[in-house]
Formats: C-alpha cells, structure tokens, sequence
C-alpha cells in the first residue's frame, strides 16, 4: 500500500471539491482538514480548478490535493505541474498512467467492468475507482469484484451519499468512498 492508500484506508472518504473560486477551494479545504480530512479531489471541471489545486498545494501544506476527471496526458501534465499529488479519472487511460508514473504519484482510474479492472490490474493498479459507482452496480457489483479480483481495493464514486456510505465501506475491498455531498459544488 501507498502512503496515498494508507492515508485513505483511513480517512475512508475522499471529498471531492468542485468550484472557479480559488478562495472558495481554500476555504473547503481548509473546513476539511479541520474535521480531519486532509485529502481533497479536486475535479478538472472548472475552468480556475488547476489554479485551485495550486492555491492549497500552496496554502495549506497539510492537505493532500489531486485532481480529478483527468481526461488526457495533457491534463495529468498540467495537474503535476500545479501541484497535484495524485491523479483520479473517470476511466482508464494509459496515458494518464504512464504520466503519473513519471512522476512517481498514485493514480485512480475509473473501472466499471470486469475487463477494466482486469486491464488496470494487470497493469499494476491495485486501487481504483468505482464509477460511476450506483449506475454501475454498486455495492452487488463490488461484491462480485471482491470474489474475483481479491488484492483489488476500490473507491466508489458516483450516486455515494450519506444514506448508503456505511454498506459501501462495510465492503471489504473497499479503500474509501469518494463524493461531492461533503462540499457542495458550485
């Protein structure tokens, strides 16, 4: 396990923060660590959301920030170079893993499928996301994965809330839960 999946192994939830206000992002973040969160996702869906993982990069040294919906290399380049310190995608791409392993940084694809889960595992991955998790299956679906793909650990992602947060981390193969029900999106 990473220091990154330690980290979440304990925390077990991964806020996810989504805004154009770089005060904003701060003050969230910050709101986060308070209560002992100190790993944000921020998501690449805003057009200030690099700017974002720069100010608390920058600003708040005790906070572990990455970016999420990383869609391209291009994307996970700008990501690193603004300070994040992990990359999430929506789905698997080389691509994406190949710049994070350059960099040395942990990386979360988006799997749905048996294949997908198959193809990052054999790729090295051990920790994935799980989305969009309830459209996907949900907790029956990380069951059957839990039979199948027993050294994988997923952080599902997607339709997670705080009326079905304790059957998805009652699951066994599951790291932490990931969402936006925490920080309201803008």
């Amino acid at each position: 396990m990473t220091n990154l999946e330690t980290q979440l192994a304990q925390v077990r939830v991964l806020p996810l923060i989504q805004t154009d206000s770089i005060s904003t992002a701060l003050q969230r973040a910050e709101s986060l660590a308070q209560n002992g969160m100190t790993i944000v996702e921020i998501v690449l869906r805003s057009r200030n959301a690099l700017s974002c993982v720069e100010a608390i990069n920058l600003n708040l040294p005790e906070i572990t920030v990455g970016a999420g919906t990383v869609l391209d290399s291009q994307q996970a380049r700008q990501a690193i170079q603004a300070g994040a310190q992990f990359l999430v995608s929506p789905g698997f791409d080389a691509a994406v893993l190949d710049t994070a392993q350059q960099a040395g940084l942990d990386y979360f694809p988006g799997c749905a499928t048996a294949t997908e889960v198959l193809t990052a595992r054999n790729l090295g991955l051990h920790t994935l996301k799980f989305f969009p998790a309830a459209a996907s299956g949900g907790v029956p679906m990380l069951k059957a994965f839990a039979a199948v793909f027993t050294e994988v650990s997923f952080i599902p992602t997607g339709g997670i809330n705080t009326s079905n947060l304790d059957e998805y981390l009652a699951l066994r193969n599951v790291l932490a839960c990931g969402g936006s029900w925490l920080m309201l999106s803008e």
